[in-house]
C-alpha cells in the first residue's frame, strides 16, 4: 500500500508544483510586507519553475512583467524595458545573420573545405571536426552547428565501415587458399582443435571483438569532440552563446558607466585565446582516452593512405562537389558576415580611436555593437539572393530577345533572407529567457541600492542635499540658500 502512494503524487507533480510553490512561498511578502521581499517571493518561484520546467522556460521568464507591478517592486515601463534592450537586440542582430549562414548552406562548405584541407588521418580528422564546429559555434548557436555537425561525422564513420568490410572481403575472397594452406600447418604444430567454418576460414574471434570496441570507441570521440568543441567555441566571441550576453547585460546594469569595456573586440581578445588552449586540450584528452597513445596509427606517420582514408576523404569530395560552385547568394552572405566580423572588432578596438568616434559624433557614446548586427541583419533582408538581370531598359520593340516576360521580372530578386524563415528559425524562447533574466536582475539591483545622502556647497552662499544610488543619477532634494555667503 505503502509503495503505491508515491505513484499518484508523481502524476500530479507539475501540478503540484505549480500550486503550492506559490503557496508555500507566501508568508515570506506577509510577513515581511517590504519591496525586497516580494521580489525576492517572485525570484524564488521563477528559480522553481525554471528548475523543474513545469511551464516552458520563456513563459515562466514572462513573470516579473505581471507580478513586479502587482507587487509594487517595478513599474511595468521600467521591467518591459529589459526584454528588449541593448544586449538582447545584439544577439537578436546576430541570430538573424546565423540564420542566413545556415539558409545558404555557407557553414556546410566551410566545414568540408576545412576538413578535406587537413586530412583524414583519425588525429588529424578528430582535430579537423573540432576546429570547424569551433570555429562555426563563434558565429552561431552551439545547438545548430551541433546538429549540423554531427550528421557528417556519422556520415564519415559509415563509408570508413563500409569500406573496411569491403576491402576485408575482398582480402578473405582472394586469400582462402592461402588461409587453409596456414591452418593446416597450425593444427599440425598445435595439438588445440581450431573451429572452421563451411568454407574454410578461419572466425573473427577476440582479433574481431577487438576491433569492434575500438570501432566503437572511435565513434564515442569523434561525436563527443563536436559536442564539445560546440561549447568550447561558443566561449570565443560575445554572441557565441546566451551566457556572454548575459554578463554584458549585468555589466551595463551593475556598471552604466563603464565606458562600453565589454563590447565585442575586448571579449574575442580576452576568450579567444583561452577557446584554443581548451580546444587543444580537449582535443588531447580525446585521443588519449578513446584512441589511445599509438601515435603512428592516428597521425599515420610513415604510413600510406589506408582504404578506410580514402573513403572518408571521397565521402568529403562528395559532399562537397553535392554542394557545386559558390553561388551569388553564399558569396553575398559570406561577404555580410565578413563586414559584420570587421565592423565588429573596428568600432571601438580600444588602443586606436574606432568608426564609431571617427564618422560620428559622440559615437562611442550612443553607438554599441548593437548597431551594426542589426544594420547587416536588414541588408540581409534587402540584398538580392540572384544576380539583378539588367533587362527592360529598352523599350523599343525591335529587340527580339527581350521576351514580354523577361520584362515583367522585376529587377531585383527575392532577398537573402525572408521573414517566415526568421520566424521558423529564431529562438525566441532564449530571448525572452534573457529578457526575464534581465528584469529580475534589474529589480535586484534597484531594491539592493541604499540611497547615500551627500551634502555639498552648490556656490558660496547654496547648501545642496543629494540623494543617489551607485552610478545612477543623483537628485536634489534639498536645497538651502544664505543671504549671506558662507565661507570656505
Amino acid at each position: 500500500m505503502v509503495s503505491m502512494c508515491p505513484r499518484p503524487l508523481l502524476r500530479y507533480r507539475s501540478f503540484a508544483i505549480l500550486l503550492f510553490a506559490p503557496l508555500l512561498l507566501l508568508p515570506l511578502p506577509i510577513t515581511v510586507p517590504t519591496r525586497e521581499a516580494k521580489c525576492a517571493y517572485i525570484i524564488i518561484i521563477m528559480a522553481v519553475y525554471w528548475c523543474t520546467e513545469v511551464i516552458p522556460l520563456a513563459v515562466t521568464s514572462l513573470m516579473p512583467v505581471v507580478f513586479f507591478p502587482l507587487l509594487g517592486v517595478q513599474s511595468s515601463k521600467s521591467v518591459c524595458l529589459q526584454y528588449l534592450n541593448d544586449t538582447n537586440m545584439l544577439f537578436v542582430g546576430g541570430l538573424i545573420v546565423a540564420i542566413s549562414v545556415e539558409r545558404w548552406n555557407l557553414h556546410k562548405r566551410i566545414a568540408l573545405r576545412v576538413l578535406l584541407i587537413l586530412g583524414v588521418k583519425p588525429a588529424l580528422l578528430m582535430l579537423g571536426f573540432m576546429i570547424v564546429t569551433a570555429f562555426l559555434s563563434m558565429w552561431i548557436s552551439n545547438t545548430a552547428t551541433t546538429a549540423m555537425m554531427v550528421p557528417i561525422v556519422q556520415a564519415v564513420l559509415d563509408q570508413m565501415d563500409n569500406t573496411e568490410n569491403d576491402v576485408t572481403m575482398m582480402e578473405q575472397a582472394t586469400g582462402q587458399t592461402n588461409t587453409v594452406i596456414e591452418l593446416e600447418e597450425k593444427n599440425a604444430s598445435d595439438p588445440t582443435p581450431v573451429e572452421v567454418i563451411s568454407n574454410g576460414q578461419v572466425p573473427d574471434g577476440t582479433r574481431s571483438s577487438e576491433e569492434k570496441k575500438m570501432k566503437k570507441r572511435i565513434r564515442k570521440g569523434m561525436t563527443l569532440c563536436v559536442c564539445y568543441a560546440a561549447s568550447i567555441g561558443g566561449t570565443a566571441t560575445l554572441t557565441g552563446t546566451g551566457p556572454n550576453m548575459v554578463l554584458k547585460g549585468q555589466m551595463n546594469q551593475l556598471y552604466p558607466n563603464n565606458n562600453d569595456v565589454v563590447n565585442f573586440a575586448s571579449w574575442f581578445g580576452f576568450a579567444f585565446p583561452n577557446m584554443i588552449l581548451m580546444l587543444v586540450l580537449a582535443w588531447l584528452w580525446l585521443q588519449c582516452s578513446f584512441m589511445g597513445f599509438n601515435f603512428k596509427k592516428s597521425w599515420g606517420c610513415g604510413t600510406v593512405r589506408t582504404a578506410k582514408e580514402k573513403a572518408a576523404y571521397n565521402v568529403l569530395k562528395a559532399e562537397m562537389k553535392k554542394l557545386g560552385p559558390i553561388s551569388y547568394a553564399e558569396f553575398n552572405v559570406l561577404v555580410m558576415f565578413a563586414l559584420l566580423v570587421v565592423l565588429w572588432f573596428s568600432r571601438h578596438p580600444g588602443f586606436v580611436k574606432g568608426w564609431a568616434s571617427r564618422l560620428f559624433p559622440e559615437g562611442e557614446k550612443y553607438i554599441t555593437d548593437s548597431a551594426p548586427a542589426v544594420f547587416i541583419a536588414l541588408l540581409m533582408f534587402i540584398l538580392p539572393a540572384n544576380k539583378p538581370k539588367f533587362i527592360g531598359w529598352n523599350s523599343s520593340m525591335s529587340d527580339t530577345e527581350q521576351t514580354e516576360e523577361d520584362i515583367k521580372k522585376p529587377f531585383l530578386s527575392a532577398p537573402l533572407l525572408d521573414w517566415n524563415v526568421v520566424q521558423r528559425k529564431m529562438p525566441w524562447s532564449i530571448v525572452l529567457l534573457l529578457g526575464g533574466g534581465f528584469a529580475l536582475a534589474d529589480a535586484s539591483a534597484e531594491l539592493a541600492c541604499t540611497d547615500q545622502v551627500c551634502l555639498i556647497y552648490l556656490s558660496p552662499g547654496c547648501i545642496g542635499t543629494f540623494t543617489g544610488c551607485r552610478d545612477k543619477k543623483s537628485s536634489l532634494s534639498y536645497l538651502y540658500c544664505h543671504p549671506d555667503p558662507i565661507p570656505d
